[in-house]
Protein backbone atom coordinates (compact mmCIF):
# COMPACT_ATOMS: atom_id res chain seq x y z
CA UNK A 1 0.00 0.00 0.00
CA UNK A 2 1.04 3.52 -0.98
CA UNK A 3 0.85 5.47 1.64
CA UNK A 4 3.93 7.09 2.46
CA UNK A 5 3.29 5.33 5.85
CA UNK A 6 -0.12 7.24 6.06
CA UNK A 7 0.98 10.74 5.55
CA UNK A 8 -0.39 10.86 2.13
CA UNK A 9 -3.65 13.01 1.44
CA UNK A 10 -5.83 13.10 -1.78
CA UNK A 11 -5.12 15.37 -4.03
CA UNK A 12 -8.49 16.26 -5.24
CA UNK A 13 -9.68 16.55 -1.46
CA UNK A 14 -6.46 19.01 -1.01
CA UNK A 15 -5.39 21.30 -3.92
CA UNK A 16 -3.59 24.00 -1.23
CA UNK A 17 -1.29 21.09 -0.56
CA UNK A 18 2.34 21.97 1.21
CA UNK A 19 4.51 18.98 -0.06
CA UNK A 20 4.56 17.61 -3.37
CA UNK A 21 5.85 14.23 -4.46
CA UNK A 22 7.12 14.03 -8.21
CA UNK A 23 8.15 10.74 -9.47
CA UNK A 24 11.00 10.73 -12.38
CA UNK A 25 11.61 7.33 -13.68
CA UNK A 26 14.28 8.23 -15.84
CA UNK A 27 17.36 6.62 -15.68
CA UNK A 28 18.91 7.56 -19.35
CA UNK A 29 21.92 9.25 -18.47
CA UNK A 30 23.41 6.41 -16.41
CA UNK A 31 26.74 6.09 -17.40
CA UNK A 32 27.61 2.86 -15.90
CA UNK A 33 23.93 0.59 -15.14
CA UNK A 34 20.62 1.25 -16.04
CA UNK A 35 18.13 0.24 -13.36
CA UNK A 36 17.87 3.84 -11.80
CA UNK A 37 14.36 4.65 -13.34
CA UNK A 38 12.58 2.34 -11.23
CA UNK A 39 13.46 4.20 -8.29
CA UNK A 40 10.26 6.12 -7.30
CA UNK A 41 8.44 2.99 -7.81
CA UNK A 42 10.53 1.25 -5.47
CA UNK A 43 9.79 4.09 -2.71
CA UNK A 44 6.47 4.27 -2.74
CA UNK A 45 6.45 0.40 -2.75
CA UNK A 46 7.97 0.56 0.42
CA UNK A 47 5.93 3.44 1.78
CA UNK A 48 3.71 1.52 3.52
CA UNK A 49 1.73 2.90 6.91
CA UNK A 50 1.29 -1.39 8.00
CA UNK A 51 5.49 -0.78 8.32
CA UNK A 52 5.71 2.97 8.94
CA UNK A 53 4.51 5.36 10.54
CA UNK A 54 4.04 9.04 9.06
CA UNK A 55 6.66 10.78 12.46
CA UNK A 56 9.57 11.79 12.17
CA UNK A 57 12.84 11.66 14.38
CA UNK A 58 12.18 15.50 15.27
CA UNK A 59 8.57 14.83 16.13
CA UNK A 60 7.29 15.90 13.26
CA UNK A 61 3.78 14.60 12.42
CA UNK A 62 3.20 14.51 8.59
CA UNK A 63 0.14 12.87 8.69
CA UNK A 64 -1.28 16.59 10.79
CA UNK A 65 1.29 18.91 10.78
CA UNK A 66 1.08 19.35 6.87
CA UNK A 67 -0.37 18.24 3.16
CA UNK A 68 1.77 15.70 1.37
CA UNK A 69 0.12 14.92 -2.07
CA UNK A 70 1.24 12.50 -4.81
CA UNK A 71 1.46 14.05 -8.28
CA UNK A 72 2.66 11.11 -9.87
CA UNK A 73 5.73 10.89 -12.84
CA UNK A 74 6.78 13.16 -15.35
CA UNK A 75 6.20 11.59 -18.61
CA UNK A 76 10.02 10.72 -19.86
CA UNK A 77 8.90 8.79 -22.38
CA UNK A 78 9.99 11.08 -25.12
CA UNK A 79 13.64 12.47 -25.67
CA UNK A 80 15.75 13.84 -23.22
CA UNK A 81 15.05 17.30 -23.97
CA UNK A 82 10.93 16.46 -24.21
CA UNK A 83 11.79 15.29 -20.15
CA UNK A 84 14.07 17.94 -19.11
CA UNK A 85 11.27 20.71 -20.06
CA UNK A 86 8.87 18.36 -18.04
CA UNK A 87 11.03 18.43 -15.13
CA UNK A 88 11.45 22.25 -15.09
CA UNK A 89 7.95 22.90 -15.93
CA UNK A 90 6.41 20.17 -13.14
CA UNK A 91 8.54 21.69 -10.70
CA UNK A 92 8.01 25.55 -11.50
CA UNK A 93 4.23 24.73 -11.51
CA UNK A 94 4.71 23.61 -7.87
CA UNK A 95 7.00 26.25 -6.41
CA UNK A 96 4.06 28.37 -8.06
CA UNK A 97 1.66 27.50 -5.64
CA UNK A 98 3.74 27.82 -2.93
CA UNK A 99 4.37 24.28 -2.09
CA UNK A 100 7.71 22.11 -2.07
CA UNK A 101 8.79 19.53 -4.35
CA UNK A 102 10.02 16.50 -3.96
CA UNK A 103 11.66 14.77 -6.64
CA UNK A 104 12.10 10.88 -6.84
CA UNK A 105 14.78 9.80 -9.35
CA UNK A 106 15.79 8.32 -11.70
CA UNK A 107 19.25 9.41 -12.05
CA UNK A 108 21.18 11.98 -10.97
CA UNK A 109 20.66 14.15 -14.32
CA UNK A 110 17.36 15.08 -12.96
CA UNK A 111 18.52 17.98 -10.66
CA UNK A 112 19.54 20.22 -13.50
CA UNK A 113 16.25 20.81 -14.95
CA UNK A 114 14.64 20.50 -11.07
CA UNK A 115 17.16 23.38 -9.92
CA UNK A 116 16.41 25.77 -13.54
CA UNK A 117 12.34 25.30 -12.18
CA UNK A 118 13.36 26.53 -9.03
CA UNK A 119 15.63 29.70 -10.31
CA UNK A 120 12.35 30.69 -12.03
CA UNK A 121 10.61 31.47 -8.53
CA UNK A 122 13.97 32.36 -6.68
CA UNK A 123 16.39 35.23 -7.66
CA UNK A 124 18.98 33.67 -5.16
CA UNK A 125 19.18 30.38 -4.13
CA UNK A 126 21.59 27.49 -2.25
CA UNK A 127 22.18 23.72 -2.80
CA UNK A 128 23.35 21.31 -0.53
CA UNK A 129 24.45 18.11 -2.59
CA UNK A 130 25.30 15.05 -0.76
CA UNK A 131 26.56 12.75 -3.23
CA UNK A 132 30.25 10.30 -3.74
CA UNK A 133 30.61 12.08 -6.62
CA UNK A 134 30.99 15.62 -7.26
CA UNK A 135 29.23 15.61 -10.79
CA UNK A 136 31.33 18.49 -12.09
CA UNK A 137 32.41 17.00 -15.33
CA UNK A 138 32.56 19.36 -17.82
CA UNK A 139 31.26 15.86 -20.05
CA UNK A 140 31.27 12.26 -19.22
CA UNK A 141 32.38 10.39 -22.79
CA UNK A 142 31.08 13.49 -24.60
CA UNK A 143 27.61 13.69 -23.05
CA UNK A 144 27.66 17.43 -21.13
CA UNK A 145 24.01 15.75 -19.91
CA UNK A 146 25.26 12.95 -18.11
CA UNK A 147 24.60 12.17 -14.51
CA UNK A 148 28.13 12.61 -13.88
CA UNK A 149 27.74 16.37 -15.16
CA UNK A 150 24.93 18.38 -13.40
CA UNK A 151 26.93 20.18 -11.08
CA UNK A 152 28.86 21.67 -13.89
CA UNK A 153 25.84 22.55 -15.76
CA UNK A 154 24.05 24.09 -12.76
CA UNK A 155 27.77 26.57 -11.71
CA UNK A 156 27.40 27.12 -15.81
CA UNK A 157 24.21 28.35 -15.80
CA UNK A 158 24.58 30.51 -12.29
CA UNK A 159 21.75 28.96 -11.30
CA UNK A 160 22.66 29.08 -7.36
CA UNK A 161 24.48 31.50 -5.40
CA UNK A 162 26.51 28.75 -3.49
CA UNK A 163 26.89 25.39 -3.31
CA UNK A 164 28.14 23.04 -0.96
CA UNK A 165 29.11 19.18 -1.49
CA UNK A 166 29.06 16.61 1.32
CA UNK A 167 30.61 13.15 1.39
CA UNK A 168 32.26 12.90 -1.81
CA UNK A 169 35.30 10.37 -2.11
CA UNK A 170 36.36 10.49 -5.86
CA UNK A 171 37.35 13.93 -7.11
CA UNK A 172 39.36 13.94 -10.18
CA UNK A 173 41.93 16.90 -10.95
CA UNK A 174 39.45 18.51 -13.31
CA UNK A 175 37.01 18.42 -11.28
CA UNK A 176 38.76 19.83 -8.19
CA UNK A 177 39.60 22.52 -10.47
CA UNK A 178 36.49 23.80 -11.24
CA UNK A 179 35.20 23.16 -7.79
CA UNK A 180 37.88 25.85 -6.71
CA UNK A 181 36.76 28.13 -9.81
CA UNK A 182 33.57 28.19 -8.39
CA UNK A 183 34.33 28.67 -4.93
CA UNK A 184 32.13 25.16 -3.98
CA UNK A 185 32.53 24.70 -0.36
CA UNK A 186 33.26 20.58 -0.14
CA UNK A 187 33.54 18.23 2.95
CA UNK A 188 34.16 14.99 1.60
CA UNK A 189 33.70 12.16 3.69
CA UNK A 190 37.46 11.38 5.59
CA UNK A 191 36.58 14.93 6.61
CA UNK A 192 33.28 14.61 7.60
CA UNK A 193 32.28 15.20 11.96
CA UNK A 194 29.28 13.86 13.16
CA UNK A 195 28.24 17.23 14.77
CA UNK A 196 28.51 18.97 10.92
CA UNK A 197 26.12 22.30 11.36
CA UNK A 198 25.23 23.92 7.77
CA UNK A 199 23.60 27.22 7.69
CA UNK A 200 22.04 28.58 4.82
CA UNK A 201 20.91 32.11 4.10
CA UNK A 202 19.38 31.73 0.56
CA UNK A 203 16.31 29.83 -0.17
CA UNK A 204 17.76 25.98 0.04
CA UNK A 205 17.44 23.35 -2.35
CA UNK A 206 19.10 19.73 -1.50
CA UNK A 207 20.49 17.12 -4.03
CA UNK A 208 20.88 13.89 -2.24
CA UNK A 209 22.09 11.21 -4.33
CA UNK A 210 21.96 7.86 -2.46
CA UNK A 211 25.51 6.25 -3.37
CA UNK A 212 27.09 8.95 -0.50
CA UNK A 213 26.29 6.46 2.01
CA UNK A 214 28.62 3.04 2.20
CA UNK A 215 27.47 0.98 0.15
CA UNK A 216 26.77 -1.16 3.16
CA UNK A 217 23.97 0.98 4.06
CA UNK A 218 22.38 1.43 0.51
CA UNK A 219 23.33 -1.70 -2.02
CA UNK A 220 20.82 -0.63 -4.33
CA UNK A 221 22.58 1.86 -5.93
CA UNK A 222 24.47 1.64 -9.48
CA UNK A 223 27.96 2.97 -7.99
CA UNK A 224 29.15 1.78 -5.08
CA UNK A 225 32.20 3.61 -3.68
CA UNK A 226 33.30 2.50 -0.88
CA UNK A 227 33.78 4.62 2.62
CA UNK A 228 30.72 6.34 2.48
CA UNK A 229 28.70 7.65 5.02
CA UNK A 230 26.58 6.08 7.80
CA UNK A 231 22.38 6.89 7.30
CA UNK A 232 23.00 8.64 11.40
CA UNK A 233 25.57 10.85 10.27
CA UNK A 234 23.40 11.95 7.34
CA UNK A 235 20.11 12.08 8.99
CA UNK A 236 22.69 14.25 12.15
CA UNK A 237 23.12 16.79 9.26
CA UNK A 238 19.42 17.25 8.27
CA UNK A 239 18.30 17.21 11.94
CA UNK A 240 20.77 19.94 12.45
CA UNK A 241 20.42 22.23 9.15
CA UNK A 242 19.75 25.84 9.43
CA UNK A 243 18.04 26.77 6.41
CA UNK A 244 14.80 27.13 4.70
CA UNK A 245 14.37 24.15 1.78
CA UNK A 246 12.47 24.90 -0.88
CA UNK A 247 12.48 21.41 -2.40
CA UNK A 248 15.03 18.35 -2.66
CA UNK A 249 15.28 15.37 -4.22
CA UNK A 250 16.78 11.68 -4.19
CA UNK A 251 18.24 9.94 -6.97
CA UNK A 252 19.88 6.94 -7.90
CA UNK A 253 18.03 4.46 -6.33
CA UNK A 254 18.78 1.25 -8.53
CA UNK A 255 15.97 -1.37 -6.94
CA UNK A 256 17.41 -3.74 -9.68
CA UNK A 257 21.05 -3.81 -6.81
CA UNK A 258 18.56 -3.64 -3.64
CA UNK A 259 18.81 -6.28 -0.89
CA UNK A 260 15.59 -6.89 0.77
CA UNK A 261 14.36 -3.27 0.41
CA UNK A 262 17.04 -1.64 2.70
CA UNK A 263 17.87 1.17 0.08
CA UNK A 264 14.40 1.96 -0.64
CA UNK A 265 13.50 1.95 2.87
CA UNK A 266 16.29 4.36 3.79
CA UNK A 267 15.23 6.66 0.40
CA UNK A 268 11.45 6.85 2.63
CA UNK A 269 12.92 7.29 5.32
CA UNK A 270 14.65 10.68 4.36
CA UNK A 271 12.08 11.23 2.61
CA UNK A 272 10.68 12.03 5.86
CA UNK A 273 13.02 13.59 7.63
CA UNK A 274 13.91 16.24 5.03
CA UNK A 275 10.32 17.25 4.72
CA UNK A 276 10.13 17.47 8.09
CA UNK A 277 12.92 19.27 8.46
CA UNK A 278 10.92 21.79 5.51
CA UNK A 279 8.33 22.32 7.30
CA UNK A 280 9.74 22.68 10.06
CA UNK A 281 13.11 24.43 10.21
CA UNK A 282 15.46 24.59 13.05
CA UNK A 283 15.22 27.64 15.60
Amino acid sequence: MTDFGGALKNLTLHQDYVLGIIGVPFDEKSSHLRGAAGGPAAIRRVSSSKTYNADTELEVDLAEETILVDLGDVDTSGDVDKTFAGIEKTVSEVVKRGAIPILLGGDHSITYPAVKGLSRHFKHLDLLHLDAHPDLYEDLYGDRWSHACPMARILEDSLVDRLVQVGQRSFTPQQRKLAGKHGVKTIEAWNLTDDLLLEFKNPLYISLDLDVFDPAFAPGVSHHEPGGLSPRQVFNLIHRLKATITGFDLVELNPERDVSDITAALGFKLLKEIAGRAIKPAS
